[in-house]
């Protein structure tokens, strides 16, 4: 693998983690949609895949959300800071 590939293998997939206004399960589903499609190399897989397909989006987006809510943040974000001086 090169490293231009694991550079940009998943540009399109967005930042979730924010503090202030958390991802909706619709965004990080999609964020493991086009990560497993990225991954496979399929954007809409045959009939004999799909099965697999939607087992790896469905346990990404969990493992995902399980990620999200574990995270801490250490102190409050700058802007909020910044209004509490």
């Amino acid at each position: 693998m090169t490293r231009w590939y694991i550079r940009t293998m998943c540009r399109s997939i967005r930042k979730l983690r924010n503090p202030e206004e958390p991802a909706t399960p619709e965004e990080v589903r999609a964020a493991a949609l086009q990560f497993v499609r990225k991954i496979s190399g399929y954007t809409k897989p045959s009939t004999a895949n799909r099965p697999a397909f939607d087992t790896a989006v469905e346990e990404i987006t969990e493992s995902a959300e399980r990620l999200l809510a574990g995270l801490v943040t250490r102190g409050a974000p700058a802007s909020s800071q910044a209004s509490q001086t």
